[in-house]
């Protein structure tokens, strides 16, 4: 889900929190791998970086609306210190999807059935595109039911939300699982 994606681009590594969108480059490898979702040309596509701030400044804005969905849990430790108040980013985040209307546009090939693409009612710059797509994909995600199922793990130096697939899931992660487990083991013989 791009949404989960988008947030995820703050991430935590052995050496501590890493941000997939830190420059320019790190924006347009990021983007080139969600060329599709994003209505955006994968080989021709390059950041600068007024876009990439822009994004940033609304990864924050949806990372808040992720960690008001997951309360009264924990909000991810990553970044929790630094996210903008609710009454900002919701609003932020709404004019983002709206800025650029979509409209349903019908596709025919010749040899094949007709199918229907989304794409932007008026000329919109990639900058507003790519925004849009990211808040849309954030709204869809917190107005649908996947909302209930959102968590923070909560294992050692992870930071990432995620989407609870089954009952017994408490982590993100087959690795985060671990971690937690050897965390726990270490803390219950430590204490002996």
């Amino acid at each position: 889900m791009l949404a989960l994606e988008f947030v995820s681009t703050v991430r935590a590594n052995r050496t501590g929190p890493v941000d997939n969108l830190a420059d320019a480059d790190g924006m347009t490898a990021w983007a080139r791998e969600h060329a599709e979702p994003l209505g955006i040309d994968a080989a021709s596509f390059v950041a600068d970086e007024a876009l990439r701030a822009e994004v940033v400044e609304l990864r924050q804005a949806v990372r808040t609306l992720f960690a008001r969905a997951v309360s009264p849990d924990q909000p991810s430790s990553a970044d929790a210190h630094l996210l903008p108040p609710f009454a900002e980013a919701l609003p932020l985040v709404n004019a983002t999807a709206a800025a650029v209307p979509l409209a349903p546009r019908l596709d025919w090939p010749a040899d094949g059935a007709p199918n229907i693409a989304i794409v932007p009612a008026e000329p919109a710059s990639a900058s507003a595109r790519i925004r849009a797509a990211l808040a849309a994909s954030a709204i869809e995600l917190l107005a649908g039911p996947a909302r209930e199922r959102l968590r923070t793990c909560h294992a050692p130096r992870c930071v990432l939300y995620y989407l609870k697939e089954h009952v017994r899931q408490e982590w993100c992660s087959v690795g985060c699982g671990n971690r937690a487990r050897a965390a726990r083991h270490y803390l219950q013989h430590k204490a002996r």
